[in-house]
């Protein structure tokens, strides 16, 4: 019988199971054998030398006891004896964040059990406990989680912390290593500072089946560098927290720094240019193809009818951009200069063409769109950008495959929302159908409704006819801001929100609430802007979307505001690729919410996040 599985346990059998695993997991895992299939691409000398620095101090999981007596029973049951608890901050923030709840909503304390190592250590468990009372509101918050276990991890402790240490350990790990950083923090209720990284997928016995309860390897999808004491410049750098009056990363040479940003247009072209002379197509990606493929400058040129001499220049600023690399006497690309290429999996040279195009033109009439708060496209151009393009059939194709490309941000959802008890999914503004198929090939009992405007229609059917889905779907034109297609199951708003105002906005979800039975639910997907100043690509395309289309990015606070405004509640948020997010939303059972905090008015209709 396994150590977890016992009669005198008083916790959700899932949760005492995992707390079991856990246990077993530091009984038969040393940090020679962690760190060993944890980063496998480093050498046998550098795990070494990063043993020198650390020692395994705990396993972490998250789990919801009735009360914490009751946690501290069942860890006793295990044979383990739990110190006092003490608050967490980094999970409790973590948790309101990916649920979109509101600041202090949640309380989560830390238990800590001593659990005999591997090798002869004492690492601890180390139990994140949110107390969920029978009957309560969060029980939609503790399925996901029991399900995701985003807060299930393993913790090196740095035996000797300073700075220069820290900031060691970092670029090892985020550079062999392959790990990406993952948030982190300080919690003064300890005095502790906590960086947390994620495997990107090098090591798959890391990232393979994460979120099955059978799997013990699942520990290793995430890792927390632990160290004693405040060190607010190392967190900076990590990317999680700043001081106020501190910048992120701030170089040794103000005026440096300016200059580069100063010359970020200068970026843009460069990465048009190369996209409109298919560069990429003509450059082999080292590691894929042989480098006898590299073809001289001189070459090039004629292939793409350039004067040698400026494409050698331009060539060599787009390796200092970091796309291309040096062969011999020209250049190869590198991973993110092959996504310049037509036929690569999501490539971005349709983005390249339309940021270097209409959208560069219209920044730089930001300025209008600063002093009126009105879109800059629209002055620029005579019409808003989807008038604009309807108009221009090249560039609504472009601005299609553009859109494309972030597909990515797609591929979770499909596994993320519950289509089970689903018949029908009806994709509000579905653009070209990549969401909807996506849904419809891993649900074949689905039927799909996509819901667009007369010129994109066309482009999803076959979209949809190419996944073969397209027997399944039905193609309907119209306008959301005045009526949405009746009686679906579940209901999508994809990167829909973000093109339009508040007022707008809530016009849509009002439409979708008037055509929603009961019984259905809203998925939203939409790129979240940071509530505490940490980096975000949202932060940039706010901006965008102010200049170009007259919309605005949003935190989960401001949607869950606007989505009680049209009678909604915000269930959960969930992280995607990208830096999106999936809301998932229900109709409020009270309907709208008069009670929730209004729209101010003013010119804008704007409602402050």
């Amino acid at each position: 019988m396994n150590v977890w599985h016992t009669s005198e346990a008083r916790l959700h059998p899932a949760d005492h199971e995992l707390i079991g695993r856990a246990v077993g997991f530091i009984r038969n895992n040393g940090i020679g054998s962690v760190l060993a299939e944890l980063l496998p691409e480093l050498t046998p000398q550098e795990r070494r030398s990063l043993r020198s620095h650390c020692s395994l101090a705990h396993v972490a999981v998250l789990v919801f006891p009735p009360s914490l007596a009751e946690l501290r029973h069942d860890l006793g049951t295990l044979g383990l004896t739990a110190r006092e608890p003490v608050p967490s901050t980094v999970v409790r923030d973590r948790l309101t964040r990916r649920h979109g709840l509101p600041d202090g909503a949640l309380d989560v304390a830390i238990l800590r059990a001593p659990v005999p190592g591997a090798d002869g250590g004492r690492p601890e468990i180390e139990v994140f406990a949110l107390v969920v009372p029978p009957g309560s509101e969060l029980r939609e918050i503790v399925a996901r989680e029991r399900s995701e276990r985003h807060e299930s991890h393993l913790a090196l402790e740095v035996d000797a912390p300073d700075s220069v240490v820290l900031t060691g350990l970092r670029s090892v790990l985020t550079g062999r290593g392959g790990l990406a950083a993952d948030g982190g923090g300080h919690n003064p209720h300890e005095d502790g500072t906590v960086l947390y990284f994620r495997n990107t997928g090098g090591n798959p016995a890391a990232t393979n089946g994460t979120t099955d309860g059978a799997s013990d390897r699942h520990w290793l999808r995430r890792l927390e560098l632990h160290a004693r004491g405040h060190h607010p410049a190392v967190l900076a750098e990590h990317g999680t927290h700043r001081p106020q009056d501190q910048p992120k990363d701030l170089p040794q040479d103000p005026a440096r720094h300016l200059l580069e940003l100063m010359t970020g247009a200068w970026t843009t072209q460069a990465i048009a240019v190369a996209a409109e002379l298919e560069l990429a197509e003509h450059l082999p990606a080292p590691g894929r193809e042989p480098a006898a493929a590299v073809p001289p400058v001189e070459v090039l040129a004629d292939r793409t009818g350039t004067d040698p001499q400026s494409l050698r220049r331009l060539l060599r600023y787009l390796e200092s951009l970091g796309l291309l690399t040096r062969a011999g006497e020209s250049f190869a690309l590198t991973e993110p200069g092959r996504l310049l290429r037509r036929d690569v999996h999501h490539s971005l040279r349709p983005l390249a063409l339309l940021y270097g195009g209409p959208f560069y033109r219209s920044f730089g009439e930001l300025g209008h769109s600063v002093r009126t708060g009105q879109e800059a496209f629209q002055h620029l151009f005579g019409k808003g950008h989807f008038d604009h393009f309807a108009d221009h059939p090249e560039l609504a194709e472009l601005f299609d495959r553009a859109m494309a490309a972030g597909a990515p941000m797609f591929e979770p959802v499909a596994e993320c929302a519950d289509f089970s008890t689903a018949e029908l999914v009806v994709d509000v503004g579905g653009g070209n159908g990549e969401l909807l198929g996506r849904i419809l090939r891993r649900a074949p009992h689905l039927r799909g409704v996509l819901f667009e405007r007369a010129h994109v229609v066309d482009a999803a059917r076959r979209k949809l006819a190419e996944a073969g889905c397209a027997d399944r779907c039905e193609f309907v034109v119209g306008d959301f801001t005045r009526t949405v297609p009746e009686g679906g199951d579940v209901y999508l708003l994809s990167r829909v929100l973000h093109d339009w105002d508040d007022e707008q906005s809530l016009a849509i979800l009002r439409q979708c609430a008037r055509a929603m039975p009961d019984h259905a639910g809203l998925l939203i997907v939409e790129r979240l802007l940071p509530e505490d100043g940490a980096p975000s690509l949202a932060v940039a395309w706010d901006l965008h979307m102010l200049c170009n289309v007259g919309g605005r990015e949003r935190t989960a606070g401001h949607y869950r505001r606007l989505l009680a405004e049209a009678g909604f509640e915000l269930l959960t948020v969930s992280d995607l690729p990208l830096d999106g997010s999936l809301l998932r939303a229900r109709k409020s059972p009270r309907g709208a919410d008069t009670g929730a905090e209004p729209i101010p008015g003013g010119t804008d209709g704007c409602l402050r996040p």
